[in-house]
């Protein structure tokens, strides 16, 4: 008996889609930096919620380690950069999980000069040890930690590996705390490029919302050059084309889509992955049950379109406060909305509105709004909207205002 043909959709956060469309160009640069023998780029790999830098993320792994190189790494959050102890723990935590099979002798314990050295006798560099290790070394978090990483390099490089890559989801959220003294982040650039000048085969890779890099270069101005940056952005018409149509081409798939509903849901979806696969996922359902009852086949688009509303933005949108909305319509009405725009435009446009902003109360706004992830900064001074299409939906809001008003 076939198998039934099950929904290939999968809209979720790092869900892998069935299909993964229109990142070749982004695969082909992390394989470039690969071939590096020294490092001198390491890879910043960033863009707006729902366009897939986790999914990508997941791809390149396997890629590096067909290649020859370990590879370590996590999701970050606020707490891993509490202090600069945290971050050295994270580091040694996810060193560990890949170097806890690697023995190692006493003539490089010896040669670092490590206290310990009888009871690190044919013993594996797990987390226990490597902790142990890393408190012996005198000096500075920095000082222990590059220690810790140059001595784990110089068991590594016996084993015939090409290198070691630490990857880094979420990275936008690290931080320093200049009012704590405490750097986090700057000792974390600190250290990769501290190794790097001794050539030793240590890349980053830092994933995260269009705000890291900005923060990197803040923290450190060195980082403009320290690293690759690559941005994705929403898949062209092809691209998402693919996305779409390529998970129902088997032969006992039960849902085939008209040209029209093709384009509609490339529109609707403005290229962004996720709504791909949130619109296909719904469109996919409702055509089976549609089938199954004899109906004629119809995607309610604009159903669909209401439920990603609910579901995606209606949240976000309820963080704002009502004088925070009131700027976030002026500015959904731009020309430019989806693209870039700045403090001057949004007070020129404000000035047709019944209750205008001056520039400092705008700029005061967005800063507000970037706290609150609604939108962020650039290296350049100009805003965009952190949530893809969200100009999109709070001109919806606005239409169906009069008519909710209505209804009381």
């Amino acid at each position: 008996m076939e198998k039934p043909f099950t929904n290939p959709f999968r809209p979720g956060a790092g869900h892998m889609p069935p299909y993964l469309a229109g990142r070749t160009k982004q695969t082909q640069e992390f394989q470039k930096l690969l071939e590096q023998t020294i490092v001198t780029k390491n890879l910043v790999l960033t863009g707006l919620r729902g366009v897939g830098k986790t999914v990508l993320l997941d791809t390149l792994k396997p890629i590096a380690v067909n290649a020859g190189w370990l590879w370590a790494g996590t999701d970050l959050s606020e707490s891993t950069s509490i202090n600069e102890e945290t971050v050295a723990l994270r580091l040694i935590t996810d060193l560990s999980v890949v170097t806890s099979n690697i023995i190692f002798d006493r003539q490089i314990v010896r040669t670092f000069g490590f206290k310990r050295d009888e009871t690190l006798i044919d013993t594996t560099l797990n987390y226990e040890i490597l902790v142990n290790l890393f408190k012996d070394i005198p000096g500075l978090i920095s000082d222990k930690l590059k220690g810790i990483l140059e001595f784990v390099w110089d068991c590594l490089k016996r084993q015939n590996i090409r290198g070691l890559i630490f990857a880094y989801d979420e990275a936008q959220t690290m931080a320093d705390h200049t009012e704590k003294e405490q750097y986090p982040l700057s000792l974390l650039l600190d250290v990769f490029q501290s190794l790097q000048k001794k050539e030793i085969p240590f890349m980053l890779v830092m994933v995260g919302l269009p705000t890291l890099f900005p923060k990197l270069v803040e923290a450190r101005t060195f980082s403009e050059r320290m690293f690759r940056v690559v941005f994705l952005d929403r898949l062209d018409e092809q691209d998402s084309r693919d996305a779409i149509v390529t998970p129902i081409q088997g032969e006992n798939c039960p849902v085939k889509l008209s040209e029209e509903s093709i384009r509609l849901i490339i529109d609707i979806s403005g290229g962004y992955p996720y709504f791909v696969q949130f619109i296909c996922k719904e469109v996919y359902d409702i055509f089976v049950q549609q089938h199954t009852g004899g109906q004629n086949l119809r995607a309610p688009l604009d159903e669909i379109t209401r439920k990603l509303d609910n579901d995606f933005f209606a949240g976000r949108w309820a963080r704002a406060t009502d004088r925070q909305r009131d700027l976030l319509t002026i500015i959904a009405g731009l020309p430019n909305a989806d693209d870039e725009f700045t403090v001057q435009e949004v007070v020129e446009e404000a000035k047709k509105s019944e209750k205008p902003f001056s520039a400092s109360h705008v700029s005061q706004m967005l800063v507000s709004l970037t706290n609150s992830g609604l939108v962020y900064k650039n290296r350049y001074g100009k805003y965009s909207f952190a949530v893809p299409l969200l100009a999109q939906y709070i001109l919806r809001q606005l239409r169906e205002k009069p008519q909710q008003q209505k209804l009381f």
